[in-house]
């Protein structure tokens, strides 16, 4: 019942995502600047949350534009109506609709579903990790220096030492290649598949990476705080690899 009000949930999500996308719609800019949200977030946000609420109208549910419907139950929905909203406002066909289902603290299923590119991520704690219902894996690659990155950049800077901009030249100087896709919840998806190597962010929400993180993880792969902490999608940081160089990309993002 979970799992099938996930799937139904997602499709709804993408459903609309679909609908709109190349078409006309508002667009509204959040805090920072090009941090929209689209007429288009909103319907895959209600669509999502309707589907939800019926099957079970107890659960609480974290969603990026309507923020947090709160209960005292076990289960918790969070969910990303579109990622990679600026891309999808400007007829880039790199987003999706992200949704997890965390219990008791623990994320238990996650999935990302891209039905501009047909690619349907999805996982279950302790069953792996799938696209197109494939088992995927992530990748051999054992050396920061022959990997292939991908990162993202906040809407508003973090002033720290070692921030994103820092990190990413100190990775293009060395000539790593670091991409730039725009949708975190893909790029970790990307990271599963083998496609790259590692993933790091300095800001993210639960949102971002709630599905893609447990998708990571049971694709074989690594996901850590900047401290090397197991990761919890309630603090910003993020580190995703194949775990052969999580260690060293790790010093990388530390400035050691």
């Amino acid at each position: 019942m979970l799992k099938s009000t996930l799937l139904e949930a997602i499709y709804a999500g993408a459903k609309e995502l679909e609908r709109f996308f190349n078409g006309s719609f508002t667009i509204s800019n959040k805090e920072g600047v090009n941090n929209l949200v689209t007429e288009a977030d909103h319907a895959a946000e209600k669509a999502i949350i309707d589907v939800i609420q019926n099957k079970f109208p107890e659960h609480f549910i974290l969603s990026e534009e309507v923020g947090e419907i709160k209960s005292s139950s076990e289960y918790k929905w969070i969910i990303d109506p579109i990622d990679g909203t600026v891309n999808f406002a400007n007829g880039i066909p790199i987003c999706c609709v992200s949704i997890a289902l965390e219990h008791n603290g623990s994320m238990i299923m996650g999935a990302v579903y891209n039905p501009l590119m047909n690619e349907f991520f999805f996982a279950e704690r302790g069953s792996g990790a799938f696209l197109n219902n494939k088992s995927i894996h992530v990748s051999n690659k054992s050396e920061v220096l022959t990997s292939c990155l991908v990162t993202g950049f906040p809407y508003t800077y973090l002033d720290e030492p070692n921030g994103p901009l820092q990190v990413f030249e100190k990775l293009i100087r060395k000539g790593i290649p670091v991409r730039r896709l725009g949708s975190a919840a893909i790029d970790l998806c990307w990271v599963a598949s083998g496609r790259f190597d590692g993933f790091y962010e300095h800001k993210l929400s639960a949102w971002d990476s709630a599905a893609g993180f447990l998708i990571v993880e049971e694709a074989g792969g690594t996901v850590t705080d900047f401290d090397g902490n197991h990761y919890s999608p309630y603090q910003p940081h993020i580190l995703a690899t194949n775990g052969k160089i999580h260690k060293e990309l790790l010093d990388v993002v530390n400035g050691r």
